[in-house]
């Protein structure tokens, strides 16, 4: 069933698990495309150039479909699956978790390898805050002055936020809502005489 809400965290965190010698540094980010994601990566990797490995797993969208995980040169499965299943455990979406591990000489085993990414990931999750999401759409609205009530008592009845209004012979302003009411309001709207709406970028 489609819902108005995500779970995601609020700002970036970070969490550190140490095992013999070695010290894995976790990264949390709130992401929203793939675009920011490889720039953050870059960012990390050119900071921090003298560890051996920046491993990391992300999830994007309402839907939680859109993911990948890297090893980075651990063995498979090692790294990014572990970090991958701190964000499912919490549910989370839109969020990039990035472990930077520093060898410490001492070899861990695949076993010991997964509790670390795992644990790392986890304590920058916790360390962070968990925030829920509302997701909105955004409309412009453009419609003469006679029709202003009409718009007007639409907009007060079902509660919607209002932005950049211009009122003039042709008024503009731009209208969100809960995506889940789109359908519903949108029909509220095409009642109205002269009133032309169309989907907004505007966030």
């Amino acid at each position: 069933m489609e819902t108005d809400t995500y779970l995601t965290i609020k700002a970036f965190s970070q969490g550190v698990y140490k095992d013999k010698g070695s010290r894995f540094i976790a990264y949390a980010y709130p992401v929203s495309s793939t675009d920011e994601i490889k720039i953050i990566l870059e960012d990390v990797r050119k900071e921090y150039h003298d560890a051996r490995h920046h491993c990391f797993a992300y999830m994007l969208g309402q839907d939680r479909q859109t993911w990948r995980v890297s090893d980075d040169g651990e063995p498979s499965g090692t790294a990014g699956r572990p970090i991958l299943g701190q964000i499912n455990s919490f549910g989370l979406t839109n969020i990039l978790i990035i472990v930077t591990r520093y060898f410490g000489g001492k070899l861990l085993g695949i076993s010991g390898l997964i509790n670390a990414y795992r644990s790392a990931a986890e304590a920058a999750i916790i360390n962070g805050e968990i925030i829920e999401k509302v997701i909105r759409d955004f409309f412009e609205l453009r419609f003469p002055y006679s029709s202003m009530s009409d718009v007007m008592k639409i907009i007060k009845d079902e509660g919607l936020a209002q932005s950049e209004q211009r009122f003039d012979q042709t008024c503009r302003l731009i209208v969100s809502f809960k995506h889940s009411s789109r359908e519903r309001i949108i029909n509220l709207f095409s009642r109205v005489e002269g009133l032309i709406c169309s989907y907004s970028t505007t966030i």
